[in-house]
């Protein structure tokens, strides 16, 4: 039918939706810090449900410039983060199953729309995160703030902070691109068959 998707779209569909499991059980985001006092970096990964890594030599580190201890209760979007990727599974399960372009369009639409609100919050996170800090800290550098890269490198005193997708994150990722490869492929298949 000319609204449904071929079958190797519907399998490779379940097979990008399957993949996001990933995000229960590895890391999604990283955030690396090297300075010449820690040479081989200390390092801190977020989770959709938690953190871990160095988190602990992170937070003595910023209590003498003022920023707040970072701590999983910190962070609401933990508490419902495992329910949104259950339900990007749930959708993309539906997709595969029913076979229809418009549920895959819907799909992709959700990506993006879930994709920019997630890079929104962590922006809005890190400028709380690097901008308020404590007038009485140790360290106080005037006009200077202490916020995060969202995304890649920054310069932040003498250290240098880099910010990417963990394993969790890439798989994400690579998932979100092959939707939408599969949407491009079933989009260009029905032009020509039009054409035809």
């Amino acid at each position: 039918m000319k609204n449904k998707l071929s079958t190797t779209s519907r399998i490779l569909v379940a097979f990008a939706t399957g993949a996001l499991v990933c995000a229960f059980f590895l890391p999604v985001w990283r955030i690396d810090l090297f300075a010449p006092q820690y040479p081989e970096g200390l390092m801190m990964n977020i989770w959709i449900n938690g953190l871990s890594g160095d988190v602990e030599i992170i937070n003595g580190l910023n209590h003498y410039i003022g920023m707040k201890h970072i701590s999983v209760d910190m962070f609401p979007e933990f508490k419902f983060l495992p329910y949104v990727v259950g339900f990007y599974m749930l959708l993309g399960m539906l997709v595969a199953v029913t076979g229809s372009r418009k549920f895959l369009l819907v799909y992709l639409g959700l990506i993006v729309i879930g994709g920019a609100l997630a890079m929104y919050d962590f922006y809005q996170w890190g400028y709380d995160y690097g901008h308020n800090l404590d007038p009485s800290a140790a360290i106080q550098v005037p006009g200077f703030s202490y916020q995060p890269p969202l995304f890649g490198h920054k310069r932040l005193l003498n250290f240098d902070a880099y910010s990417f997708p963990d394993v969790g994150g890439w798989v994400v990722i690579g998932a979100s691109a092959l939707a939408f490869s599969i949407w491009f492929y079933e989009w260009y298949r029905n032009r020509k068959k039009v054409s035809a």
